[in-house]
């Protein structure tokens, strides 16, 4: 399904899209972030906040040096407080996804792995390929609900298209 440079290419464009829309949001008033674009999460920082929530999640099912968010999926929302908590919880992450996906090996990449969610309040067997697209896509998904909120906002949304990320994002 997957190999090792999937998940390397799409790790670098994870950070890729997350530096552009830290380089936005810093720029941003409060109100702005915070306002509600009755989108899904409602407003950019939430949907923000969200992703991270999610991506976090993940991780710490696939590494195991990665903590469990210190909030439910209920409150993924308001996981960081703050924009300053946020990016800094968010390149701290982004870094890690990449040093994970450098240390994987195709073989890591079969099989299945077994959690509990405690959304759906039962276990789950997947196979890792799937689950780790799946973290992928979800991220995407959600970005471009924050890319939307950014447009309506007045804002310039970030270039999106993978194949025009630079070799060196």
């Amino acid at each position: 399904m997957i190999d090792k440079g999937y998940v390397l290419t799409i790790a670098r464009y994870n950070a890729w899209q997350n530096n552009q829309i830290v380089d936005i949001v810093k720029a941003m008033d409060e109100d702005a972030l915070w306002r509600d674009h009755k989108a899904f999460f409602g407003s950019i920082m939430h949907t923000l906040n969200h992703i991270l929530w999610a991506d976090t999640l993940w991780m710490s099912r696939f590494c195991s040096d990665v903590d469990l968010p210190d909030v439910p999926g209920s409150e993924s929302t308001n996981y960081m407080a703050t924009r300053g908590e946020w990016q800094a919880a968010r390149f701290r992450l982004d870094g890690r996804i990449r040093i994970w996906g450098e240390t994987l090996s195709n073989l890591d990449l079969a099989g299945e792995m077994t959690w509990y969610s405690g959304g759906m309040q039962r276990d789950f067997t997947q196979p890792v390929a799937l689950c780790i697209t799946h973290m992928f896509n979800h991220q995407t998904h959600h970005r471009g609900q924050v890319h939307a909120m950014l447009t309506a906002s007045g804002q310039s949304a970030p270039t999106t298209d993978i194949v025009f990320m630079p070799e060196d994002a």
